[in-house]
């Protein structure tokens, strides 16, 4: 691919565009918000496929245990909201790769690698990756041809001044993040900590905006007060809802949710920081985000 090309497919998407999104839902209470929010915006997103991606931590015994968790959430989700396609969901990888040139075949990772193919590179498939990559690096090893056919949206690491890049999604799965950053693959990268945290909420806000507004908002708002709770053990808190800053950049034509700018794609170091190489092809870099018009467009969507 050239870096005209690749350029020409970072720029935000005009028109109605099919997506694809890979999630570790179980794993918190954000990729809920994300999911819920995809399929509140039909006029613009057409959601293709959802795949459930691997996660361990106190949610789940295994990466594979947190796959099956996520699969069964996705499910309950797209039941609350009433998009009833349960074949378009598939299970994903059940371990992590065990290198940056093996792949972890799974359904969610073989469609993908069959799916981008009948797209192109003037019509691309929009894959928004919300947990670990593994099940998109390892589409991207099955069939690397791919990578001309898709933009990939993730939501992984953490901002390149921030002192650590010991970020969840992508400290999971290092490899896998090496492959999607080095491939050449057009990449849209939102970080977490020093960007998309400044995305959060709190328990007053989300009883009053979604609270008893319907199945769906009763459930997000409960589900993210009992976590949190749980989690704050009776001080006060915040909550990031992270990845639906993922959805905002496809939605945001007029850029009114989050800015961008050109980079040239870092590399996630197995030390847990980034290294850096300017002569490396570009990617797109999320840099702030606007709360404020965010909350009300997914609060507006929601209770509809």
């Amino acid at each position: 691919m050239t870096e005209a090309k690749r350029l020409e497919m970072l720029k935000r998407p005009a028109g109605k565009v099919d997506v694809v999104l890979d999630t570790d839902t179980y794993n918190e209470i954000d990729d809920q918000f994300a999911l819920a929010y995809l399929l509140s915006a039909p006029e613009k997103l057409n959601t293709v496929a959802v795949y459930a991606a691997p996660f361990f931590n106190m949610h789940s015994t295994g990466p594979e245990d947190g796959m099956l968790r996520s699969y069964d959430e996705i499910l309950k989700i797209t039941s609350l909201i009433g998009w009833d396609h349960p074949e378009l969901v598939f299970k994903g990888s059940r371990s992590y790769l065990p290198d940056e040139t093996t792949p972890v075949p799974s359904p969610a990772a073989e469609d993908l690698a069959k799916r981008a193919m009948n797209y192109t590179s003037e019509n691309p498939l929009y894959v928004v990756a919300i947990g670990a990559i593994t099940n998109v690096a390892s589409a991207l090893l099955l069939n690397p041809e791919i990578r001309e056919r898709m933009v990939l949206v993730w939501l992984g690491g953490h901002a390149l001044e921030w002192p650590h890049n010991r970020e969840f999604n992508l400290h999971q799965d290092i490899a896998a993040a090496r492959v999607v950053f080095g491939c050449g693959v057009p990449l849209v990268q939102l970080p977490c900590m020093g960007v998309v945290s400044h995305f959060s909420t709190t328990e007053p806000e989300l009883r009053y905006w979604l609270m008893d507004k319907n199945p769906l908002c009763t459930y997000l708002a409960q589900h993210t007060i009992d976590e949190a709770n749980a989690y704050a053990k009776g001080k006060p808190w915040s909550r990031v809802i992270w990845d639906v800053t993922t959805i905002a950049w496809l939605l945001d034509e007029e850029e009114k949710f989050v800015q961008d700018k050109l980079i040239p794609s870092p590399i996630p170091a197995y030390d847990g920081h980034w290294a850096s190489d300017p002569t490396r092809h570009m990617i797109k870099y999320v840099y702030a985000v606007n709360r404020d018009p965010l909350w009300e467009d997914v609060f507006g969507r929601l209770t509809k």
